[in-house]
């Protein structure tokens, strides 16, 4: 007798581990775009560009318009028109931070930070990029002067 309700058991768990669905969900991946349009191609691969004076937009109202020359070059123009969605700093001054929304680049960020370091350094990071197209600038510094340099989306982003 407690053979067959052991035998019994075992086919009751196996039936019932047949039964699961568990096992058969699959782990959803996202697969990169390759054929995302690309945002900036009318642009240059380098802008050479003067972060100080555009972190200085950020001492607007929150909601201003901004329009500006991204270029620090006097022989190109790169007209990048917005709205400010964030800006911010910290109490002692040392971080500095702004975001603003495009509106002749539609779905594009501008966002840049400014961090002054404790040896009296000044550095700056930021992006103009939207996450509908293949193509963004990152802000680089290159021979001591800020560059915003043209990248594919998927060397920066991994999904």
């Amino acid at each position: 007798m407690k053979n067959l309700r052991t035998s019994v058991l075992c086919a009751c768990m196996i039936l019932f581990s047949l039964c699961t669905v568990a096992q058969d969900q699959k782990i959803p991946i996202n697969e990169q775009d390759k054929n995302k349009p690309h945002l900036f191609d009318h642009l240059p691969a380098k802008i050479s560009f003067d972060p100080a004076s555009f972190i200085g937009l950020g001492n607007k109202q929150t909601g201003s318009i901004i329009s500006t020359d991204l270029s620090a070059d006097a022989k190109t123009t790169v007209m990048f028109e917005g709205k400010l969605v964030s800006s911010g700093s910290n109490e002692n001054g040392n971080t500095q931070s702004i975001v603003v929304k495009s509106t002749n680049y539609p779905g594009a960020t501008f966002s840049m930070s400014k961090v002054i370091k404790s040896d009296g350094t000044t550095t700056y990071s930021g992006r103009l990029m939207s996450f509908k197209h293949g193509d963004l600038y990152i802000l680089q510094q290159t021979n001591g002067q800020y560059e915003l340099i043209k990248k594919n989306f998927y060397d920066l982003v991994n999904e």
